[in-house]
């Protein structure tokens, strides 16, 4: 084989492109062997991609350039998401033995650069001249990304340009720069209210000091808002985690900082696929795993695009560990199915998963608001088939669900204790819980003394609770799909009923302290009274654990164990989908083509008359991401 090497140092953005696009393109040379082309970079030789060479039907010799490297894009992780909440927040970074960190801030207009072994950061409060507020418009609150995101597109219908943040919980907010007054965010929150949007609402904080970044090395302290960390190594003692890529502390939108860790796809799969399928998975069960964990960070790269990272690294994302307790079953199943995804028309499937569904997963439309996914569905997930035929027997019924429930037997999931639950709640717990969650939302009930009842009045079709009643001393309210897990922390799963508790008291028995008690006479007319029920709490009794949309995990280690490959246990819990290698063709995802378009419309002095064109386009990954991972030998600044 003939080696073409080109000798690189630096910064490779400029020069790169242009080698690239020279050979992709199929061009005549006298080549009569393969080759391939090599990039010598800092000394490390990595080949780039191997040239395919032959003889044409009209004997010409041809030669085109074909990628060797599977695909990896690197993504960024939060790993530390809000560092400087707290004024007492510590954390150290340290290199490995035989290695050294490499930090990379501004001084002034200079890029400054240190070589030490160790950094450790803080917050340094800095008082502010003039104490200021800080205000936004909170247009709504949600426990998950996915209705935030549905609420967000349906409000831009609206014209009004918003933002999706998480400060603890997600929130749509009405875009900052946009409504830079409190004059026009005031307009907007009473408009909004005329309406019907009943909570939307100012979020105001005032300021007396801001939290800076500051850290120290070799002895010497610094303060500044961005660091930039590499090592020859690229590996990093992080506290207790070990992170491999590379590190940066960067300001985020709530005041605080967040440590990002700009990390290899294949390598984050090892921090992430362990944690959550388990250590002691089948085989094929964890490759499905991930294929989907894959998937999932792929489509999902948009999340934090308001805090300039893509993922974080809790169970909000999927769970983020590094690599300190990688598990070679588990790496065996990520070279095994290195750069695999689940694709639906050459789009990257929403990969949905969680730990149990009770025996049913649930449509996406049954837990979230949005536009329904073809492969996210309500099916049985037991084998043999027919343990339940939902065709004939909705869950949307309450005594069908009832009964449902009470099957302990048949399932995937039925060996596993959170397959079946029951929870009794006091009342004064489901109290707090609601009045916690009407606080958090502005609610007008959210003053209430105590629930007097609490109904399901929907369910869907595969059983989940689509609204449920809430009857208050000065009110009643519907919580619906998600917020019915916001409002209440009883319940494992949408997939549940309810019934009362009571505690009886008895009635007082009669006054017998008049002076002469012979003279009371009792008749067979005389009233009697009676013991009185009062309610004490609720029962939630239901199957299931997390969202139970798309793969249940534990259905997975049935499946596994019953000798199913990972393509066919994925095409049952996502049919209609297609396991292929990741490619330039793949959509990674795409604005829903039907937006959820309200009745209502905002005047157009509400509009802003700047940046209208803020729909999201399509995420198609571009020629030059086949060589991904040669970018990640650029230290990331």
């Amino acid at each position: 084989m003939v080696r073409t090497i080109v000798n690189m140092t630096g910064n490779l953005a400029q020069p790169f492109p242009s080698l690239l696009g020279s050979f992709r393109r199929r061009w005549w040379v006298p080549i009569l062997a393969s080759a391939s082309v090599c990039l010598v970079f800092d000394g490390a030789v990595l080949e780039l991609f191997s040239i395919s060479s032959g003889w044409n039907s009209s004997g010409q010799v041809w030669a085109q350039a074909v990628n060797t490297q599977p695909l990896n894009p690197r993504i960024k992780v939060s790993i530390k998401q809000r560092f400087g909440r707290k004024p007492t927040d510590k954390l150290t970074v340290e290199a490995l033995p035989g290695d050294q960190l490499t930090l990379q801030f501004t001084t002034g207009k200079r890029l400054q650069t240190l070589t030490t072994n160790k950094v450790e950061f803080a917050i340094t409060p800095i008082p502010l001249k003039q104490p200021r507020w800080e205000e936004r418009v909170v247009l709504s609150v949600h426990r998950s990304f996915e209705t935030a995101e549905t609420k967000a597109n349906e409000l831009k219908t609206l014209g009004i340009p918003v933002e999706i943040a998480q400060p603890k919980q997600w929130q749509v907010w009405a875009k900052r720069d946009q409504y830079p007054t409190s004059a026009d965010r005031i307009l907007l929150i009473d408009t909004l209210k005329q309406q019907g949007y009943d909570n939307v609402f100012l979020h105001r904080r005032r300021l007396r000091d801001k939290p800076q970044l500051s850290f120290v090395t070799n002895g010497t302290q610094f303060k500044r808002s961005i660091v930039s960390i590499t090592s020859k190594k690229q590996q990093f003692q992080v506290g207790d985690e070990l992170h491999y890529g590379s590190l940066r502390f960067q300001p985020n939108t709530y005041g605080t900082y967040t440590l990002v860790n700009r990390v290899p796809t294949e390598t984050y799969l090892r921090g992430v696929v362990p944690y959550e399928i388990g250590f002691n998975a089948p085989t094929t069960a964890i490759e499905a795993q991930t294929i989907i964990a894959r998937t999932y960070a792929l489509r999902n790269l948009r999340r934090f695009q308001i805090d300039g990272y893509e993922l974080c690294a809790d169970t909000q994302c999927q769970v983020y560990k590094g690599i300190a307790k990688t598990d070679p079953i588990v790496d065996r199943a990520i070279k095994a199915t290195t750069g695999q995804v689940l694709t639906h028309n050459d789009e990257l499937v929403d990969a949905l998963y969680s730990s149990t569904t009770g025996g049913v997963t649930a449509a996406f439309q049954e837990v979230w608001e949005g536009t329904p996914r073809p492969y996210l569905t309500a099916k049985i997930d037991a084998l043999p088939r027919g343990t339940w035929d939902l065709t004939t027997r909705s869950l949307a019924e309450e005594s069908n669900l009832k009964a449902f429930i009470n099957l302990k037997q048949g399932f995937n999931e039925a060996s596993w204790k959170t397959f079946r639950w029951q929870t009794e709640t006091p009342i004064a717990e489901l109290n707090g819980f609601l009045r916690k969650f009407l606080r958090q939302t502005k609610h007008p009930l959210a003053n209430f003394k105590t629930i007097q009842k609490l109904e399901v009045v929907e369910r869907s079709h595969g059983g989940r609770v689509q609204k449920l009643q809430v009857t208050t001393d000065i009110g009643t309210l519907v919580l619906a799909k998600d917020d019915i897990l916001r409002g209440f922390e009883a319940p494992n799963s949408l997939l549940f009923y309810v019934e009362p508790r009571y505690r009886t008291v008895k009635p007082k028995p009669a006054d017998t302290t008049q002076s002469n008690p012979e003279s009371v006479q009792l008749t067979s007319s005389t009233p009697v009274a009676k013991p009185q029920k009062i309610l004490k709490g609720y029962a939630f009794i239901g199957g299931g654990f997390g969202h139970g949309v798309g793969l249940s995990q534990t259905g997975s280690y049935h499946l596994s164990n019953l000798g199913w490959s990972a393509t066919k246990i994925l095409n049952f819990y996502y049919p209609g989908t297609t396991v292929q290698p990741l490619n330039e063709s793949i959509v990674f995802w795409q604005q829903p083509s039907i937006p959820v378009v309200p009745s209502q419309t905002v005047p157009n002095e509400l509009k802003p008359q700047s940046n209208q064109s803020n729909r999201l386009i399509s995420h198609k990954m571009p020629f030059l991401k086949s060589f991904q991972w040669v970018w990640d030998w650029i230290p990331f600044l």
